[in-house]
């Protein structure tokens, strides 16, 4: 009985495994997409922001390219104090502007880096403490900056020079 078992489960396994069925399947055809035009930004024109408060005027104006490069300009007419104008230079870091701010003042040109936080399409200047290095003033520690938001510059029309 043993052997007749035995011979049964083996020519059972031997049936099984010459039965296997091979299926074939047919390659998988791909077509590739063709690419994409790449879209070229162009950078969306100045944007003006100013803060207008007894007598005080902070005006600021600038384009952002592509690469989140900054290039405009910033001025700040601050009563008893002497007006300065001049060049803003720097980069958008997701909602903050951080700048070097190249400005005469009483006949001496500096260089003096900004913060400005924007939000709510609006831009508030950021204070800390500073320190001055190669002629240039900087903030020492920017995650330890200040936001007023009585100073906040809102946006205008650009005046056209």
């Amino acid at each position: 009985m043993k052997k007749v078992l035995t011979l049964t489960v083996m020519a059972l396994a031997v049936f099984t495994s010459c039965k296997k069925e091979t299926t074939t399947t047919e390659p998988i055809q791909i077509t590739p997409s063709p690419p994409k035009e790449a879209e070229i930004v162009e950078p969306a024109g100045d944007q003006c922001y100013a803060w207008r408060s007894n007598g005080n005027v902070i005006e600021m104006s600038f384009n952002v390219n592509s690469h989140q490069e900054v290039n405009g300009k910033l001025s700040y007419n601050l009563v008893g104090k002497d007006k300065n104008e001049g060049t803003l230079i720097g980069n958008m870091k997701g909602d903050t502007l951080i700048a070097d701010y190249t400005f005469n003042s009483e006949g001496v040109s500096s260089v003096r880096e900004v913060v400005f936080l924007q939000k709510d399409g609006t831009f508030i200047e950021g204070y800390g403490d500073v320190a001055t290095a190669n002629n240039k003033v900087s903030f020492k520690d920017k995650s330890k900056l200040k936001f007023d938001q009585k100073n906040t510059l809102v946006k205008v029309d650009c005046k056209v020079e």
